[in-house]
């Protein structure tokens, strides 16, 4: 009797510990994934008024732009709007400017802390997606479950709309909707950048030997060697470019972690970059490119260096991939977008000590150059970034994974302006990009295979058709992420700043689907573009006001300016010489009353004058500002800094203007765009 009662009382302990290990939400949206995309789209949906909560399957949020990746890539700032504009203005502020797009991840981690606490918005952390219920093309809840590997915690969550924030698609998978891995052949979407390309960008020079005995191939492949053979040319394959880490290190011995052996460390492995440092006779790590042009007419790419070094903020530095072997791990995350959670931890892994290998190699191996091996044992982890991996980034770069086929894809037409969308929710502006996919022998050499950098003309629209899957499939998801789009054209829209824009489109398009009780296919997407352009911040504030030179009806120019393909937005105006009848000048008509300040873009010339000289009208009195080019301090491959006109008390209905005058003695002038902003 004792026995049975004792098995009962066990039975009924389990049995409410079991219960009590399971919770049950019900929200208006779900957002599965905490990356920079998934915070903002959260913060959106809560601003409008949505019940909301994210899900994130591992222990950080913010995804890359935490994670390492401090030196923004973009291609164009006038791309960005919105909140994702807000949070590079916010990092500007920290850094006592008008915007930061160089910076520390801790730094981006508190400006993401901002959007978080000022909106109490629920997050669950490492929470794996289990389960998907759906009602015919409906998702009317799913299952997560802990990932700690502890409990069997599980959490049901009801939800009106569905954003897939990941950079692997799982949620969207799950779903039952279509997606693609890999590269579509140029054929598909008459494309000529997509497809296996064999180009000289990040390539080995001809020359260096692939077998580990060098002339005998009997002796087998060095490490990292494919034994594919080079197929067609625009032909596809479920092939995806390399993943790397995006290294945050410092040279600041009070705050350096010198590089130290990892857990599984094979020298082997980087054969094949002493065999290319000879080659290339480096110099530095630094990263190094020049053209040298044949008289048969050919062209050559001559690398240098194995690291592109980007400087940020209080003496860091983002270490990305650069040449022909460097951080990027080629062909080893084929198996990782379609993987289940231990088969990407262990490529994650892999990745981990393949880079902290690299870098123990380089400073260490006494097989590598003594000078490089003293610049490298300069380096190190910074103490005060990722104490909880020690210094090591805690983002994989995930550059592509599953990417959604929705009604729309984006391709390579659409990014050079070949086609046009007619539901734009935001734009992109970097160029058509694919690292290295494939490391492979041609002809007895190695190559590797796949690299892509073509540029854009010009920042492009972004179907709203893009982030939403086809109609028959589901009916209450958006995937701002792993939008529909090919592979080349994914390479220029997959930038962090983007995908925030995104993420904002996608939170208001599932508000005003809930709203008007809809499908995500069905909503009035001219509503919600005028939803995104007149409240860019979600709050109900108004927008700041940005002509850029190109506004032909509110710009007025006076005197031969040149006009060149480059700065804020895809051109600048500029003059040369003193001519005091010269200028430009940015009409603006602001509404209401009150304290605005006034800032210049200064888009990046080496023939910049000395002093600039402006004209600003707050509606009632004119005032004469000049500018110093010395309060100009740019950080890195910055393509030009915003400068502060002033602060001017605006009466309602003032007619404003800033005119850019060419009254230097020395250098360019340059009128770019300028920007009227209501202090709070």
């Amino acid at each position: 009797m004792k026995k049975l009662f004792l098995a009962c009382l066990i039975g009924f302990c389990t049995m409410n510990h079991a219960l009590a290990e399971n919770k049950n939400i019900e929200v208006d949206i779900c957002i599965y994934g905490g990356s920079s995309a998934g915070i903002i789209a959260g913060y959106t949906a809560s601003k409008l008024g949505k019940k909301t909560i994210v899900i994130e399957p591992r222990n950080y949020l913010g995804g890359l732009t935490t994670g390492g990746l401090g030196a923004t890539d973009i291609g164009n700032k006038f791309a960005i709007t919105g909140l994702a504009r807000d949070f590079y203005r916010r990092l500007g502020t920290h850094y006592n400017k008008f915007e930061q797009w160089t910076f520390e991840p801790h730094v981006a981690n508190k400006v993401f802390d901002q959007y978080i606490n000022a909106v109490n918005l629920p997050i669950e952390k490492n929470y794996l997606l289990d389960q998907v219920i759906k009602e015919g093309n409906t998702i009317k809840e799913i299952i997560v479950r802990k990932n700690d590997g502890v409990g069997m915690e599980t959490i049901r969550i009801k939800a009106k709309m569905f954003i897939d924030c990941t950079y692997e698609g799982d949620l969207m998978a799950k779903s039952g909707v279509s997606y693609a891995i890999g590269r579509e052949p140029n054929s598909q979407y008459g494309e000529t950048q997509n497809g296996i390309q064999l180009q000289e960008i990040h390539q080995f020079p001809d020359g260096i030997d692939p077998y580990k005995i060098p002339g005998k191939p009997e002796s087998g492949l060095l490490w990292g060697i494919s034994n594919d053979n080079l197929a067609t040319h625009g032909l596809g394959d479920r092939k995806i470019q390399a993943y790397n880490f995006r290294l945050t290190l410092t040279q600041n011995k009070d705050n350096l972690i010198p590089f130290s052996k990892p857990e599984v460390y094979n020298p082997d492995h980087y054969e094949l970059l002493l065999r290319q440092i000879a080659k290339e006779k480096w110099t530095t790590i630094f990263s190094s490119l020049k053209k040298e042009n044949h008289p048969d007419g050919t062209v050559e790419i001559k690398h240098a260096g194995g690291f592109l070094i980007k400087f940020m903020p209080n003496g860091k530095t983002d270490f990305n991939n650069f040449g022909a072997f460097s951080t990027d791990m080629i062909g080893e995350n084929y198996d990782y977008p379609d993987g289940d959670f231990k088969t990407r931890q262990a490529i994650w892994k892999k990745h981990e000590n393949y880079t902290k290998g690299l870098l123990y190699f380089l400073s260490h191996d006494e097989r590598v150059p003594a000078h490089i091996r003293t610049e490298m044992q300069s380096w190190g982890f910074c103490k005060d970034e990722f104490p909880e991996t020690n210094g090591f980034s805690n983002q994989l770069y995930v550059r592509e994974a599953r990417r959604l086929v929705g009604p729309v894809v984006m391709t390579q037409k659409h990014c050079e302006g070949e086609e046009v969308i007619d539901d734009p929710i935001g734009m992109a502006a970097y160029q058509m990009d694919s690292h290295n996919i494939q490391r492979i022998v041609v002809n007895g050499m190695v190559k590797n295979e796949g690299d892509v950098q073509k540029p854009v003309p010009a920042p492009y629209p972004i179907s709203y058709r893009s982030i939403i899957p086809k109609a028959e499939e589901c009916s209450n998801l958006l995937v701002p992420v792993c939008m529909s789009s090919s592979h080349i054209a994914f390479g220029s829209i997959r930038m962090e700043p983007v995908f925030m824009v995104l993420a904002q489109s996608a939170a208001t398009a599932a508000s005003q689907a809930i709203n008007h009780k809809q499908a995500v296919q069905d909503i009035n997407v001219q509503t919600l573009i005028n939803k995104l352009k007149q409240d860019p911040l979600a709050d109900g504030s108004k927008p700041e006001i940005i002509i850029d030179n190109r506004d032909s009806d509110v710009v007025e120019v006076a005197g031969a300016w040149n006009d060149k393909h480059y700065g804020y937005a895809k051109d600048k105006l500029t003059f040369a010489q003193k001519d005091r009848a010269a200028f430009v000048k940015f009409n603006a008509a602001v509404e209401d009353a009150g304290k605005y300040a006034i800032y210049t873009y200064i888009a990046e010339d080496k023939a910049l004058a000395d002093k600039l000289s402006f004209e600003v009208f707050d509606g009632k009195k004119k005032h004469r500002i000049v500018l110093d080019k010395s309060s100009i301090k740019p950080f890195d491959m910055s393509s030009g800094e915003w400068l502060k006109l002033g602060e001017f008390n605006l009466p309602k209905h003032a007619k404003s203007y800033v005119k850019v005058l060419a009254e230097q003695n020395n250098g360019h002038v340059v009128a770019d765009a300028i920007v009227w902003k209501k202090v709070k």
